[in-house]
Order: C-alpha cells, then structure tokens, then sequence
C-alpha cells in the first residue's frame, strides 16, 4: 500500500508565484517519488529538469532572461531534481523568478552544503525550505492500526524506515539495501565534496558517532583517535550533516555553573543506517544498545513531527557534571519541557537539580506505553 506523504501538503501550501521551494532531504527518502505525485495531480503546464542529466545543464547554460523565457515558453512551473548537480542554480533561478512573472519554481536537493551555498544567498526572501525524511509515525498511522504499529516497533528500531523498505519482507534483503544506500549513496556524496579523500577515517568517524549515538562526544579525543585535528573532525561532522546523515543537539544551561554546555550529543536521522554503519542488525534481546536504539528512534520521530507541523522549537539535552541528566529538552515562549527515554518499565524521577533549577519546567517519561502520544 502507498504511504501518503506528508510533505506534500506542505508543498502544495507553499508553491506560490515567483517564490522558489526548496525539497531537502537524503537520497532514497522519497523526493522524486514525491515529485511524481505532484506532477500526477497537475491541471497546469511544467517544465521538468533533472541535475543528474547533462542536457538539463546545457539548457540552463546561458544565464539570461531570453534563454529562460524561451525554455519556459507559456510554462509557469518548474521542477528541478537534484538541483544542487547545476552550476549557478541559485543565480538562474534569482534571475527566472524576479523576470518571469508568476513563475513558481519546486527543487529538490540532496546536499544541504551545496543547495545553501548555491541557491541560499541568492534567494534571500524567495525561498522556503522543507525537509523529507525517512518515512515518519505520523504516516504509516494513516495505513496500520496500533497493534500493526506495535509490532513493527522492533523492526523500524533496528531497519530504519527508508521508504523501500516497507516493501522488503526479507531480513538479509533489508540489511542489503541499507548498506547499498550506505556505500553507494550517502558515502558517494560526502567523497564528492573537494578535499575528501580520506575514506578509512571518514568510515571510521561514522563508526565512533554510530557507537556513541545519544552520547556527549569530545571531538578532541576522537581526533587523536584518528590522528587528525579537531577542526577535521568538525569539518566532517558538518558534511554528515549536510548530507542527512546526523544531526546534533546541544546542552542546555541559563548560566548554571554545574551544567554541561561545550559538548554535543550526535543522532542518526535514521536507525537504519546507524546500524548499516557498524553493521549490526542483531534482534533486540542480543544487543546491549537498545537504550540507544530507542533514544535515536524517538528523538528522530519527534523532530519528524515537529518539522511537518510547523511547530518550532528549540532543543537540546540537559546534564550536569554530577550527572544528572534529561534526554531532551523542548523550550518555546520561555516554556520548557523536559522528556526523559526509557525503553523498559523502570521508573525514573525527575532530577533533583533540574526541578529546583526549572520549578515551571514539565516533565514526562517516554516509554513503550505511552511513545505514541509522544510522536504521533
């Protein structure tokens, strides 16, 4: 059964004339698809380029409202692939939108690095941006019940939920297609940047983050690790974030002394592909990093929910050095809430520290009783 995705509506809400959106997201997770669907549902002329193709590039070779104008011809939409693989994008596509009345323009990018550098500066007020991400809760809700819900729990914690996934029954074959996706995607991107070309301490890195998911990492430490610099070891950092691999949260602290700040917390966008990484797909009850399974699960499914909702907030973990600890912190209008991870039935209690810190702050458990709530 297809999975209705919710960023179309998104899309559909936000195509408007002369103003360019912007479709980011990793490679597999649906895009094109997504494209597709929309172009399937189209009463309108568009024109559609893929960044992949090279005779989409020599179309847009020439820089000027004439060659544009006699491209577009009557069409008033336009669809770029992959729009990041076009030299300039950002520039042609300043000039298309500000010159060609009623122009309404949908690209997709799989290199946050590349769409920013190219088209952010450029389209300064013409852009809006939404991220796709591996299938979320809140949409394969609208095909399975709660107990189909339940029992695909433990799969999605170890396989992830990449789009073509929902399609393989097989165990070996899943595991397959997520180091496929590993190998031939996501690596393939990071080594195409400039100056990458260190493969073993790339993977190597990705390993350390993987083993760590949800943990507080000194870059400096692992930097002699892999005997390279801190600042290599940021730089890398940022290209597995840029490219949707990982994403950071940061420490929370109004200037308390006893807080820990400096140091981030890394997770996976995607289980499946942590567990690509360390290639590990062992069935919960033979692992020892369930806790950390279910960590990266529900934060990347919440962050799911929060973007597609438009719900803006900011995040963060919150620990002190005598190891107090709260997984995730929400803060919105001065308001904080406060989510604390358990997989199992243990009981756990709010932070002595933190409930005297935050009287006004709530807090909640998030268990396999109640997580639905929480990211549906």
């Amino acid at each position: 059964m297809e999975i209705a995705r919710v960023a179309l509506e998104l899309i559909q809400k936000k195509l408007q004339p002369n103003k360019v959106v912007v479709l980011l997201g990793a490679r597999r997770v649906g895009k094109t698809k997504l494209i597709e669907k929309i172009i399937e549902n189209l009463n309108e002329k568009y024109l559609f380029l893929n960044g992949d193709d090279v005779e989409s590039h020599n179309l847009l070779e020439s820089q000027s409202t004439a060659n544009f104008n006699r491209l577009l011809g009557d069409t008033r939409f336009l669809i770029i692939d992959e729009a990041q693989e076009i030299p300039n994008i950002g520039k042609k596509l300043k000039l298309m939108v500000d010159t060609i009345p009623d122009l309404k323009v949908l690209v997709t990018g799989s290199s946050a690095f590349e769409i920013n550098n190219q088209i952010g500066e450029p389209l300064v007020g013409r852009m809006k941006t939404i991220n796709l991400y591996p299938i979320a809760q809140i949409e394969f809700s609208k095909t399975e019940n709660y107990l189909e819900t339940k029992s695909y729990l433990e799969d999605r914690l170890i396989f992830g939920s990449y789009p073509e996934l929902s399609k393989i029954i097989n165990r070996e074959d899943k595991i397959s297609y997520l180091k496929e996706i590993v190998n031939t995607q996501l690596l393939r991107d990071i080594f195409a940047f400039e100056g990458i070309k260190k493969r073993d301490k790339i993977i190597a890195l990705l390993q350390i983050i993987s083993f760590g998911t949800g943990s507080e990492i000194s870059l400096e430490s692992i930097g002699r690790d892999l005997q390279i610099s801190k600042n290599t070891v940021e730089k890398y950092l940022d290209l597995f974030s840029k490219v949707f691999i990982i994403y950071s949260v940061s420490g929370f602290s109004k200037n308390r002394d006893n807080e820990i700040t400096k140091m981030k917390k890394w997770y996976f966008v995607d289980n499946g592909i942590r567990n690509a990484i360390i290639n590990s797909f062992n069935p919960l009850n033979m692992r020892e990093d369930v806790g950390k399974l279910w960590e990266n699960y529900l934060n990347s499914e919440r962050i799911k929910k929060l973007s597609y909702q438009e719900n803006q907030v900011l995040d963060y973990f919150w620990r002190t050095h005598t190891r107090q600890e709260i997984d995730r912190l929400e803060v919105k209008n001065e308001q904080i809430a406060a989510f604390e991870y358990k997989y199992g039935k243990s009981k756990s209690k709010i932070p002595t520290e933190f409930a005297k810190s935050y009287p006004d702050a709530t807090f909640e458990i998030i268990n396999q009783d109640n997580y639905l709530d929480y990211i549906l």
